[in-house]
């Protein structure tokens, strides 16, 4: 990929640094359609870059869609050609919009994960802290400053078909975010998941998604370390824009991460500036 004169080689000053984790919505599985025709969002000029831990950890890549489809490790987060679109890009630009202060991302989601597979030594876990020790070794040889480490997850769908009890689901999710605070990581911002879409598979038996929502929220109103930036998934199945079961189009997660972003980027303006 070739930067263009209008994208700057890097931060000309501090960033804070992004785990994007969780599922296959966090990965982005998003098309356009004659009905929602919009595509991801251009970068913003200076508002974030992609460090690509495992395929090219020598350089800072413009954010850009689809966001971390370079990024399959064998062993850990494993799922090439998936990527066809997230909210990354439009999270980072309505980010940048609040913060003034540049994104440093790091893509670390596995679609279909269920919370289970999220706990200390469990190869997606440790995968994601490899890639963020990674990321750490190479803005510090280059002397680009991390002002603050977050997470922006988004996991869940699989728990709900799984029928996970959502005690365990939060027992887990606690756990893993105890891990990932042990790792440098200040705070982690949740976007909560939407329904199944059960018109999409007629006749099949539709899981209840909404214990894991609820338990999604009790976290958030409980846990000082979670703050909740985004619930617009739930709202997306009763205005089409679901392409399947699980999935959304990219027009949707243009929105969530609009949504996320501004949310994220006043929390950080509000209490860690």
């Amino acid at each position: 990929m070739t930067q263009t004169s209008s994208f700057p080689f890097r931060p000309d000053g501090p960033a804070d640094l992004f785990l994007f984790m969780g599922q296959s919505n966090m990965a982005g599985r998003g098309v356009i359609c004659p009905r929602f025709p919009q595509s991801a969002p251009a970068g913003l000029p200076g508002a974030g870059w992609e460090f690509r831990a495992v395929s090219d950890p020598n350089r800072l890549y413009p954010a850009k869609e689809p966001f971390g489809a370079q990024e399959d490790r064998p062993g850990g987060i494993f799922e090439p050609g998936m990527k066809t679109g997230s909210m990354v890009t439009s999270f980072i630009n309505a980010y940048f919009r609040e913060t003034r202060t540049p994104v440093i991302g790091i893509s670390a989601s596995k679609g279909g994960s269920a919370i289970r597979e999220w706990q200390p030594g469990s190869p997606f876990l440790e995968d994601a802290f490899l890639r963020l020790q990674t990321a750490g070794r190479y803005l510090t040889d280059n002397h680009i400053p991390i002002r603050h480490r977050f997470v922006l997850w988004c996991q869940g769908e699989t728990d709900g078909d799984l029928g996970t009890v959502p005690s365990v689901y939060e027992k887990d999710f606690l756990r893993m975010l105890e891990a990932l605070l042990s790792e440098g990581v200040e705070h982690l911002f949740l976007v909560r998941i939407g329904y199944y879409n059960a018109a999409a598979t007629p006749g099949s038996p539709a899981p209840d998604y909404a214990p894991i929502l609820q338990a999604q929220d009790h976290l958030a109103d409980t846990c000082p370390q979670v703050t909740m930036v985004s619930r617009l998934f739930a709202g997306m199945r009763d205005q089409g824009l679901m392409k399947d079961a699980f999935h959304y189009y990219q027009h949707a997660y243009n929105l969530v991460g609009e949504d996320a972003g501004q949310h994220a980027g006043r929390y950080v303006m509000e209490h860690l500036i």
